[in-house]
């Protein structure tokens, strides 16, 4: 990643005022709905977007990112395969979403092609690092600076 680190794209993720959460489905076992479950469970304004379900973990559902009412204030979380990450983050460019957290799985190299060639190294955290894993600890940094 050029010049900021993955740590500092973290800490800017978690300062967002709004969360979405793309891939979370009505299946508990899937990683999606795990992530929505764990800003649900921390109290941070998530809204799941789901093309078909109108609501998910009792959270009204938005059909696509283009609806978020503060795009420029909300940090995506991508737990998608890797042809439906790169749809979205074209859109998260064009919208100009603050950063997005692209889980395992969710990347191939046309993915990270994507986000070198269109200077999202800044806002994207992608590459391994899992919100299940370090997001606790990222949040917990965050409270001590304050």
């Amino acid at each position: 990643m050029s010049g900021v680190t993955t740590a500092a794209i973290q800490k800017t993720f978690l300062s967002s005022p709004f969360f979405a959460v793309i891939g979370a489905s009505k299946d508990q076992s899937k990683f999606g709905t795990k992530i929505l479950k764990w800003y649900k469970t921390r109290d941070y304004q998530v809204t799941p977007v789901h093309p078909k379900e109108s609501e998910l973990e009792e959270i009204p559902t938005l059909k696509s990112i283009s609806e978020l009412p503060s795009p420029q204030e909300t940090s995506i979380s991508v737990v998608t395969p890797p042809k439906v990450t790169l749809g979205i983050l074209q859109q998260a460019k064009d919208l100009s979403i603050p950063a997005l957290w692209i889980q395992p799985g969710a990347e191939d190299a046309t993915v990270v092609e994507y986000v070198k060639e269109n200077g999202l190294e800044d806002r994207v955290i992608y590459g391994g690092p899992c919100i299940l894993v370090e997001g606790d600890a990222i949040a917990a940094s965050l409270q001590s600076n304050l």
